[in-house]
């Protein structure tokens, strides 16, 4: 699917997204899986009834070892249903551990999540992954790549890595965030490893949206490079939704501002795969129709002219865009 199902919102009580209140009644670690489980059926359900002429449409999930308990939930869900590996396509990510003990609020300065791309801390991680979702992973990220954290020039674990996609045939990515985006983007597609040397990252996962729009030059040049683009936060944790220009155009459009704001990722010539942070069953529903609002983006000239007011109208400057989300409250 070209559009997967993100679950850092759904696997820990407390995240940024906004409005979280008004579409989570119960936190608790059931109350959390349930609502998790409810969205995961709609995903599955959406697949198999978009699969057709003897092709499938694999529902795709994006874990964390971060996102609390979010590869538990996934590889409970898998193996309850019966799903068969070849059935669903998983990702997940290392390099953060959740620290927030399922609290929602914590005290000034606390953090929900500590980073460390330390050599020692992937080879626990990626144990603890193979544990709860290993037969289903396909792709293995390291979480928030940034040039601070020297993962970008540890060669010891840039050949731990490479060493378990030749193990487990996973590929490998990285995710990125921030203002330099493009610039950690052109560094990770530089890295090699092995003899004959090969491209360690098979995929990136950026921040992209209406808003923050900088990431673009380098996404495209990833993609020709071979790469798979993979986009979070495309409607930059709810910010979008609020944005009057967004909500004047797809009422032109004859969409819900949801679906405008994704389909114009989607319709961006790096030509993306999207994830969706939804944490009720109609929000990713909704955010799947986006696949269908992308195509008159790209093929109709009213289309066309929405796409270009748009991307021209709501874009933000990236220094603000990442400040205003630092001041986001987990809620």
């Amino acid at each position: 699917m070209r559009i997967g199902l993100g679950m850092a919102a759904l696997g820990r009580p407390g995240y940024i997204n906004l409005s979280r209140d008004t579409h989570l009644p119960s936190r608790t670690v059931e109350g959390m899986q349930s609502q998790a489980n409810a969205v995961m059926d709609e995903l599955f359900g959406r697949a198999a009834a978009a699969s057709g002429d003897g092709e499938k449409n694999v529902p795709w999930l994006d874990c964390a070892r971060s996102y609390g308990l979010s590869e538990k939930f996934v590889g409970e869900y898998l193996r309850s249903r019966n799903v068969s590996p070849d059935e669903v396509y998983v990702s997940s990510k290392w390099g953060y551990t959740y620290v927030a003990d399922w609290n929602v609020e914590l005290d000034d300065g606390e953090p929900h999540e500590v980073k460390d791309h330390s050599l020692p801390n992937f080879l626990k991680q990626v144990e603890e992954t193979r544990e709860l979702v290993g037969s289903y992973l396909k792709l293995y990220q390291v979480h928030s790549a940034t040039m601070e954290s020297g993962i970008l020039t540890n060669t010891g674990v840039h050949e731990a890595l490479h060493k378990c996609r030749q193990e487990h045939g996973w590929k490998l990515g990285l995710s990125v965030s921030g203002t330099n985006q493009d610039d950690i983007i052109r560094k990770a597609m530089a890295i090699t490893v092995g003899e004959p040397p090969v491209r360690l990252f098979d995929s990136v996962q950026c921040t992209y949206n209406v808003l923050e729009q900088k990431p673009g030059t380098a996404l495209l040049e990833a993609r020709e490079a071979g790469m798979d683009v993979i986009i979070k936060e495309g409607l930059a944790n709810g910010r979008t939704l609020r944005h009057p220009r967004l909500l004047e155009l797809s009422e032109r459009m004859g969409c819900n501002a949801d679906q405008l704001a994704l389909g114009a990722v989607l319709a961006q010539p790096f030509r993306p795969r999207v994830l969706s942070g939804a944490v009720t069953t109609d929000q990713l529903s909704s955010n799947l129709d986006a696949l269908g609002v992308s195509e008159k983006l790209t093929t109709t000239e009213e289309g066309k002219k929405i796409l270009e007011e748009v991307m021209a109208g709501c874009r933000m400057d990236s220094e603000d865009y990442w400040k205003d989300r630092s001041a986001l409250k987990w809620n």
